[in-house]
């Protein structure tokens, strides 16, 4: 067996999702399973069987709550690693901060959005109120929130949290081989291209008739993950 072959695979969901209902629900952690490769699925704080606080400045050092179940499910070792949406941009920090511990790494549903300094107040209010027909943002994530075992409450204090855009600079910093997968409809990601231009060793691939939501799910994306993964 070579080194890549034991080598755990980290996933990181996205916002109002979790190990289960991203990764298990539609078959992904079975298939990435058969690899005989040890998962290590992680419910970001707020989500999944995470605790769910509600006050926003508990979550102001996600990236480093994540590290920490990283670190003590793979103790010592190296790992290949996939993120979704926040789980993409959570990943995208903590490979910036320390590199070394990150092999292959593929991040999802992430673009030039992510450097931008959004209104999360806006959208963090559609998610405690009735819903409003003037927020798209607001009514997209209502939609993907609003989901049995959520708590909106811990979800909304999540948008609210102290946190940083992505930047240039910090994603300029990252050595490894990154692969960004897009689907070319999905609008929260926006154009994944300046992302990519910004990663010193970075690949795009862009999925066809995909939105958001559906990505995770997507038999094409299933495809390159096990492209990355074992190749």
């Amino acid at each position: 067996m070579s080194p890549d072959q034991g080598r755990p695979i980290v996933l990181l969901h996205g916002f109002a999702g979790s190990y289960e209902r991203t990764w298990r629900q539609p078959g992904v952690a079975d298939i990435l399973g058969d690899l005989g490769r040890p998962l290590v699925g992680i419910d970001l704080l707020g989500h999944g069987s995470a605790a769910k606080p509600h006050d926003p400045a508990a979550y102001a050092e996600l990236p480093a709550l994540a590290r920490a179940e990283i670190d003590g499910a793979a103790p010592g070792g190296s790992v290949d690693a996939v993120g979704f949406s926040l789980g993409a941009q959570t990943l995208l920090r903590l490979v910036a901060e320390t590199p070394g511990p990150f092999g292959r790494v593929v991040v999802a549903g992430v673009g030039d959005t992510s450097f931008e300094v959004r209104d999360a107040e806006v959208v963090a209010r559609a998610l405690e109120g009735p819903p409003d027909p003037e927020n798209q943002a607001g009514r997209h994530l209502r939609v993907l929130a609003d989901v049995p075992g959520n708590d909106l409450a811990a979800l909304a204090a999540c948008l609210r949290r102290p946190h940083q855009p992505l930047t240039v600079e910090l994603l300029g910093s990252i050595p490894n081989e990154v692969t960004v997968v897009v689907g070319d409809q999905d609008e929260l990601a926006g154009d994944a291209q300046p992302l990519v231009d910004a990663l010193p060793n970075a690949r795009l691939v862009t999925l066809p008739r995909t939105d958001h939501a559906s990505t995770p799910e997507s038999f094409a994306f299933i495809d390159v993950l096990l492209d990355v993964l074992v190749g």
